[in-house]
C-alpha cells in the first residue's frame, strides 16, 4: 500500500516549519526521520494533505549540554545514533546509553530521530520510557508561543500527546546524572529490535526507588516507592503489576505480562543497586 496523496515542503529553518504547521494545522505532519510515520502513511492510517520535512533544518540538528537547567537537549532534527555516538553520553545520561542498544537495529538508529519517538508516543517504545523514567521535559513549540511540558504531562495516551496541530515538538530535554543515582534497563521482547513487550527502567538513590514501565499500560508508568527490599520490594512490584491493567494480546497474555514486569522489576532495581 503506498500513501495518500500530499503535498511536500522542505523546512530550511524552523520558522518554515513553523508557518507550515500554522497554516495548516491538523493537516499537517512533520517528518524527520521518517521511521515511525513512513508506516503510518503507507498503511494509510494517517492522510495529511502537508509533510512538513525538518530533517534538513540546521538549527534543529543540535545536541547540547544546558549545565544551568542540568539537562541535555536533543533537537527535532537529531537523530538517534548521533546522541547514542556520544563519548560523553555514559557520563551524561547513564540510563540513555543503556536504552540504546534495544532500540530496533542501528540502521533504524542512524535515521530516526529521539524527538520523533517521543512525539510518536508508543508505549512500548524504550525513549518514551527512558524519558518519564528520568523526569525529563518536552519543549513545544508554535508560531505564536514555546511550552515545556513534563513527560508525565506530555503522554496522554497510545500514540496520544499534548501536542497542539500547530505546534512542533521543538526538543526533549534529558535530566543530567545526579551525584549519587544509580541506573538500570532491560525489556523483554520476541526477538532482538522488535518492540518490547515489558520493559522496565530504574533509578535508585540513597532513600529512593523509582521504577518506570512500559509496554502494559498505554503509557509509561512510573512508581516511586522507599528503599524497599525483599518481600516488601516483591509485594509492591505485584502491586504494580495489577495496577497496570495487562491485558491479553495475539502475542503474550496478561498473566505473563504481570509476571514479567515483577521479575524485570525486580531485576533492574537490582541491576542498579
Amino acid at each position: 500500500m503506498k500513501p495518500a496523496p500530499f503535498d511536500y515542503l522542505r523546512a530550511m529553518t524552523t520558522q518554515d516549519a513553523l508557518d507550515a504547521l500554522a497554516q495548516n494545522g491538523e493537516d499537517a505532519r512533520v517528518l524527520a526521520g521518517g521511521q515511525s510515520l513512513m508506516a503510518v502513511l503507507n498503511m494509510r492510517l494517517a492522510q495529511p494533505r502537508m509533510l512538513v520535512d525538518i530533517s534538513r533544518t540546521d538549527e534543529l540538528n543540535a545536541v547540547r549540554i544546558d549545565n544551568e537547567a542540568g539537562r541535555l537537549i536533543v533537537g527535532a532534527a537529531a537523530t538517534q545514533g548521533s546522541v547514542e555516538w556520544r563519548a560523553s553520553l555514559r557520563d551524561e545520561v547513564p540510563l540513555l546509553a543503556m536504552a540504546f542498544p534495544h532500540i530496533s537495529h542501528f540502521q533504524i538508529r542512524n535515521r530516526g530521530t529521539v524527538c520523533g519517538s517521543i512525539a510518536h508516543a508508543d508505549p512500548s517504545a524504550e525513549l518514551p520510557l527512558v524519558l518519564a523514567a528520568l523526569g525529563g521535559d518536552v519543549t513545544l513549540r508554535s508560531k505564536k508561543k514555546r511550552r515545556v511540558l513534563k513527560a508525565e504531562e506530555f503522554f496522554q495516551g497510545m500514540l496520544m500527546t499534548a501536542r497542539e496541530p500547530d505546534e512542533l515538538v521543538e526538543a526533549v530535554r534529558f535530566p543530567l546524572k545526579k551525584p549519587g543515582e544509580r541506573y538500570g534497563f532491560t525489556e523483554f521482547s520476541a526477538r532482538h529490535g522488535d518492540f518490547a513487550m515489558v520493559a522496565c527502567a530504574a533509578v535508585l538513590t540513597s532513600d529512593s526507588i523509582r521504577l518506570a514501565v512500559g509496554g502494559v499500560a498505554d503509557r509509561p508508568v512510573v512508581e516511586t516507592w522507599p528503599r524497599l527490599h525483599g518481600e516488601e520490594l516483591r509485594s509492591a512490584l505485584n502491586d504494580l503489576s495489577w495496577k497496570l491493567g495487562a491485558q491479553d494480546d495475539a502475542h503474550i497474555s496478561a498473566t505473563y505480562r504481570r509476571h514479567l514486569v515483577r521479575q524485570l522489576g525486580w531485576r533492574v532495581i537490582e541491576e542498579a543497586k
